[in-house]
């Protein structure tokens, strides 16, 4: 083991069990409250032969989770099995009053939700009124379990396993439930085919990638090299991921994206056809229409985000365009990124009101925000502290900007940007370490992501050459006081990275790749940040 690497497992407090997780310490499903009774309300759907259907969500996660389910119960023996996922634009997230019309007409006796469910009270009872029982299964806040449903089965009821897990991890505890109550209390290990859709649901949904998620995450990797998917399989090909060298960063960037944008720019359907296709010919088509409703929704984002100007006077920015619903929430985490600024992403609907998304970062509660907010400007309007959705009139957008604007000075924060920057795990003072070894050991730590981040290194050191690529990307080479060299990349760099020449001394911060070409390998740096120190 390297020196270095041995350094960057002291720092983060990690150690073998954490490099080779076991399968085998998953926790027991049985122990999450209500995992007893809905397999038990399951088992008496199979016996009468009840139509069941799944009700999910129009992300990854819920497309992930919805597609599990359904696996699990037909393994199970349930026969009839069918989903319904909300749209976006008409029926909004969970279980609104327009989902009972649906299920009603499906003829379904039971409801099992998937990535949803927790808040859904009124709904839940009117079914029950109707003769139609429901089970929940959600890892979303629970302020108060919905006391209609047969079995709620949500690690934020104050279990004391699985509070992390994403949605399609909670399904998966009950997918092996079902599995030990079919194989005499153990599971028979057909289960572990289901884990390549955990590990798309979690890593996409940015769950903490720590304990039971570090488990089915790491194995679920494993699963989606050898995926038995054609759906997963064609959307790998166009999203040109090799699933035999697959990284978090594929699944969050490529895989993940092409998921998200059937629900956020048509239909969450395409994207549940495609993992539930049987069919390579018909996976490749959806595949297909999936990697062209990305680049619609890419499109439209970049052309956004240039429309967008920011006053430098506002410390929240509120912005308004002719722009798609589906990616609001993006326009506006991306202006957070590019201004360091809370931001709202607005657009005008036919009827003349405003609906957006809000992202924030830091000690600025987007949710309290939102409370706080006087009287008649706001129609509706919640979410997270961190997240939120919002509409109002069109004519109320000014008091609002206002507001947002006088709300956060009021609150007097100081250096928020802090943040937003990216902790280095190890300063060096030389790049003798870095090696096609050490980037072996790093890859032991994968998956990424929240909890367990790629890791990331920085230097001081001389600019040995600058290249600017399409006027979008830096291409650097640096050497250090021992003059070892290194290459280093940052796609679509900030316009003030570009005013770096060679003979500048910069800190740089980084991360590890690996360039593989004309049959020569490299270990190159992809830059987080740099600082000009020293002008030539």
């Amino acid at each position: 083991m390297t020196e270095l690497f041995q350094r960057l497992l002291r720092e983060r407090g990690l150690d073998e069990h954490f490099l080779y997780p076991k399968y085998e310490e998953l926790f027991d499903p049985y122990k999450l409250r209500g995992v007893k009774e809905a397999v038990a309300r399951i088992e008496a759907a199979r016996t009468a032969d009840e139509k069941i259907v799944i009700y999910g969500d129009y992300d990854a996660d819920g497309v992930t989770s919805s597609t599990l389910m359904r696996d699990a119960l037909k393994y199970f023996g349930c026969e009839k099995v069918e989903i319904i996922l909300p749209n976006r634009f008409t029926d909004g997230y969970g279980m609104n009053p327009p989902a009972i019309e649906k299920i009603v007409k499906r003829g379904a006796k039971l409801v099992i939700t998937v990535d949803c469910g927790s808040g859904s009270e009124a709904v839940i009872a009117e079914l029950k009124e109707r003769g139609i029982d429901t089970i929940v299964t959600d890892h979303h806040e629970i302020p108060e379990v919905p006391k209609s449903a047969v079995a709620v089965v949500n690690p934020k009821q104050g279990d004391t396993v699985g509070v992390r897990m994403a949605g399609v991890g909670v399904a998966f505890a009950l997918a092996r439930a079902l599995n030990m109550a079919q194989n005499g209390g153990k599971c028979d290990g057909q289960e572990k085919w289901m884990l390549d859709l955990v590990a798309i649901g979690t890593i996409c949904d940015s769950m903490e990638l720590r304990e039971e998620n570090r488990i089915l995450s790491y194995f679920g990797m494993k699963v989606l090299a050898k995926t038995r998917r054609p759906g997963i399989k064609e959307l790998a090909r166009v999203a040109s991921v090799n699933l035999d060298k697959l990284n978090t960063h594929a699944i969050g960037f490529q895989l993940g994206p092409r998921i998200n944008a059937a629900g956020r720019m048509k239909s969450a359907d395409l994207a549940l056809d495609l993992m539930m296709s049987t069919s390579r010919t018909k996976a490749f088509t959806l595949a297909g229409e999936l990697d062209g409703l990305n680049r619609e929704r890419r499109e439209a984002q970049e052309a956004a985000i240039q429309e967008t100007e920011v006053s430098d006077k506002d410390k929240v920015i509120v912005t308004v365009g002719k722009w798609h619903e589906g990616i609001l929430g993006i326009i506006a985490g991306r202006l957070v990124e590019l201004y360091k600024k809370p931001a709202f992403a607005l657009t005008e609907l036919e009827d003349g009101k405003l609906k957006g998304s809000g992202r924030s970062f830091g000690e600025f509660s987007l949710a309290q925000a939102l409370q706080n907010c006087p009287d008649g400007i706001l129609l509706n309007g919640g979410g997270h502290a961190g997240a939120c959705g919002l509409s109002l009139p069109k004519e109320k957008l000014k008091d609002f900007r206002r507001y947002i604007n006088d709300y956060y000075e009021s609150l007097k924060l100081k250096d928020q940007e802090k943040y937003l920057q990216v902790k280095s795990d190890l300063r060096l003072t030389d790049l003798s370490g870095i090696t096609e070894e050490l980037f072996a050991e790093i890859c032991l730590l994968e998956p990424f992501g929240d909890g367990n981040a790629e890791p990331v290194f920085e230097i001081d050191a001389l600019v040995y050459g600058v290249r600017v690529l399409k006027e979008k990307h830096l291409a650097l080479t640096i050497e250090d006081k021992n003059q070892h060299t290194m290459k280093m990349m940052a796609f679509y760099a900030p316009e003030e990275w570009k005013a770096v020449e060679a003979g500048d001394r910069v800190r740089v911060q980084f991360t590890l790749s690996k360039n593989e070409f004309g049959g020569k390998t490299a270990i190159e740096g992809e830059i987080i940040s740099l600082e000009i120190k020293e002008k030539l």
